[in-house]
């Protein structure tokens, strides 16, 4: 009687993939192995791992044979090219959560924040700056539809900027705030786009005046103080009669697949929790918003938190 279960194949898939990373299976294959032999001594690693780990990186696409060898083809570009974060992609970030979530139970028993692995911040800006285009069409059109006649748009805490870029292809002028770490790995790419690059404390921006302001993933890893001095700094960053909208899944009224997404994150990164729909409203009247609503992001499981600056 078979025992693969499909719905099994993405955890399985990522499992061969991170072994594969840590071993140094794939650093062998990217650099000057071609054969499973070879990655076995390479890697140094048992001949029959290092077999099985190959077919299988080539059964899912990752290398293909090319004669007596292996090589990588396009899907494994993500463990080389860090340069451009456009060429990252989701699955080294999933890679390192996945790393995280092998030591869960640490984590969870110390309270202690662990070490984040290699080139966390690079992946993770690949991986946002791969979301749906479907989705960061839907968030956008959700923040425009608040705030139709701003023509100046803060993107606060932008990442990779994935959604100021979408915001300056309707012809928005675009300033794009984050910490210097992330505004040099985006600058090039942004840069290009015509998007005006700020590195400053998000919680703190040293920029206002703008008709909207747009924050996405807006709590997922902040801790409470991090997240209502976030909402405070997009107070602070409007021009009185702006709007701010907050984009991300709330607590109470996201699927129950996207809270167990939220709260195995902010259990293996050791930052972050769940926030309920009163715990941000709480924020966003602490601030100084005049008025604040909250709506669904259509086609998603995000949320929209909505907040008015009052007209002085």
């Amino acid at each position: 009687m078979p025992t693969w279960d499909r719905s099994q194949s993405s955890v399985e898939s990522l499992a061969l993939l991170w072994a594969a990373r840590e071993t140094g299976v794939i650093d062998a294959l990217t650099t000057n192995a071609g054969t499973a032999d070879a990655v076995a001594a390479e890697a140094g690693i048992e001949p029959r791992a290092a077999s099985i780990a190959v077919e299988s990186l080539a059964e899912i696409g990752f290398i293909k044979r090319v004669g007596d060898e292996y090589e990588i083809t396009n899907r494994a570009l993500g463990f080389l090219a860090k340069r451009d974060v456009r060429s990252i992609g989701r699955l080294p970030h999933a890679l390192d959560s996945f790393s995280l979530y092998t030591d869960l139970p640490e984590t969870m028993a110390t309270g202690e924040p662990p070490t984040l692995p290699d080139d966390w911040l690079r992946n993770r800006l690949g991986a946002h700056d791969a979301t749906d285009d479907a989705v960061v069409r839907a968030c956008v059109t959700a923040a425009v539809r608040e705030s139709p006649d701003a023509t100046r748009v803060l993107d606060l805490a932008a990442a990779s900027g994935v959604f100021a870029r979408e915001f300056r292809a309707r012809g928005r002028n675009v300033t794009v705030l984050d910490d210097a770490e992330t505004v040099e790995v985006v600058r090039p790419l942004l840069s290009r786009a015509g998007i005006e690059l700020v590195a400053g404390d998000p919680t703190t921006p040293p920029v206002s005046g703008f008709g909207l302001v747009f924050v996405g993933d807006a709590f997922a890893g902040r801790d409470p103080a991090e997240a209502k001095s976030l909402v405070a700094g997009a107070y602070r960053a409007l021009a009185p009669g702006g709007v701010a909208v907050f984009i991300d899944t709330i607590h109470g009224r996201c699927s129950t697949a996207a809270t167990t997404r939220r709260a195995a994150a902010a259990l293996a990164t050791g930052r972050g929790a769940l926030y309920d729909d009163a715990t941000i409203r709480s924020w966003v009247e602490s601030a100084g918003f005049e008025r604040q609503m909250v709506r669904e992001v259509p086609g998603t499981e995000l949320q929209a938190v909505v907040a008015e600056r009052a007209v002085d």
